[in-house]
């Protein structure tokens, strides 16, 4: 479908939101009231963009008439230049409209949980896996987010061997889900004395916080089990059954949690990983259903896909999913990875727009 053709859609809609905002039976139920707030304040800003487009329109239709109209060469240069500039005005108003002609998923709005793993590469990995944990934490203070570690494992020489943590805020799903995949390094290691580069890998899974009523999980399907948590901690920690690990029968997933002072602490936080597992799997097959009936560019739910290289000697970062790269690796590291995600954004956007989605 035509970008016009899915504006025209979405004015249509928006004054049929509003009617259905000031329905008396819309007032008196809190869950669609909501979803309707949310849906209204978007398309409030689609028909204002709407309605400045067609003012530019105008003013185009009128530039184009006078040039035709044959006037003075100074006249005919004048608003030929004026036709151009608005013509580009137009072409930019159109690109910054086509996120917002696209329904988001719900799911964006919600919380994650991110798990970083060291793949292949030994020690040099874990180190990588340290420094795109350590990318991901500058990233989300930058945002305002807040972060909640689960469960750390350090590695030799201050990598880590895995990471889970959960992001709160406002869009975190819809912002880190373009994460998910194997990230792989070119670099010379420290310990390297020869100076060969060498290629390592992380992985980076990124779920959408699973709320109860997303999916129920019977008592019957888990067996628990406790035992004595090992590693760094006191006494309260090392000296009880305090560590849980539960197990997910019919699916086979596990999950074990040691990090908290207390068992209920512990079962807490792996039943809201295995929540989020549990969902992600779920949504894995919705998408593998849907990408039987069209192909993605920008495909988020093969974890074992290459997603993006760092490569360290050529200061450079590509992302393989849409052939983007820049040359600021420094500030990547360091947490600049909004340009990157925005890319993959808009991407995802004209794929779908492309498929009349």
């Amino acid at each position: 479908m035509a970008l016009r053709d899915l504006l025209a859609d979405a004015v249509r809609r928006a004054a049929a939101v509003e009617r259905e905002v000031l329905d008396p039976k819309t007032v008196r139920n809190a869950k669609l009231m909501a979803s309707l707030g949310r849906e209204h304040q978007r398309l409030t800003e689609v028909v204002e963009r709407a309605e400045a487009l067609g003012r530019m329109d105008a003013d185009l239709a009128s530039a184009r008439a006078l040039v035709a109209s044959g006037g003075s060469d100074e006249e005919t240069e004048y608003y030929g230049a004026e036709a151009e500039r608005l013509a580009g005005e137009i072409a930019r108003a159109e690109e910054d409209l086509k996120p917002l002609l696209l329904p988001r998923d719900p799911l964006d709005e919600r919380n994650c949980i991110v798990e970083i793993r060291a793949g292949t590469g030994g020690d040099e990995a874990a180190l990588f896996a340290a420094d795109l944990h350590r990318m991901y934490s500058r990233y989300i203070e930058r945002k305002g987010w807040k972060v909640e570690t689960i469960s750390i494992s350090d590695g030799t020489l201050g990598g880590v061997k895995e990471a889970v943590f959960k992001i709160v805020g406002t869009g975190a799903f819809g912002e880190m889900r373009w994460e998910s995949g194997v990230h792989r390094v070119q670099r010379v290691p420290e310990t390297e004395a020869q100076g060969r580069i060498h290629t390592s890998a992380a992985t980076v899974a990124v779920l959408p916080e699973a709320d109860e009523i997303d999916l129920k999980i019977e008592d019957k399907d888990l067996r628990i089990d406790v035992f004595r948590s090992s590693g760094p901690g006191g006494q309260s920690v090392n000296t009880t059954d305090s560590a849980v690990r539960i197990t997910h029968i019919p699916s086979g997933i596990v999950v074990s949690q040691q990090d908290q002072k207390s068992q209920l602490q512990n079962k807490i936080k792996a039943m809201e990983v295995l929540r989020a597992r549990l969902l992600d799997a779920k949504l894995a097959e919705q998408e593998a259903e849907r990408s039987r009936m069209r192909r993605s560019q920008v495909s988020t739910g093969d974890r074992s896909a290459k997603i993006r290289t760092y490569n360290f000697p050529q200061s450079r970062v590509t992302d393989h999913r849409i052939n983007f790269t820049t040359h600021n690796l420094a500030g990547v590291m360091n947490g600049d990875i909004a340009p990157l995600i925005e890319a993959l954004k808009l991407a995802d956007v004209e794929e779908k727009l492309r498929a009349g989605n």
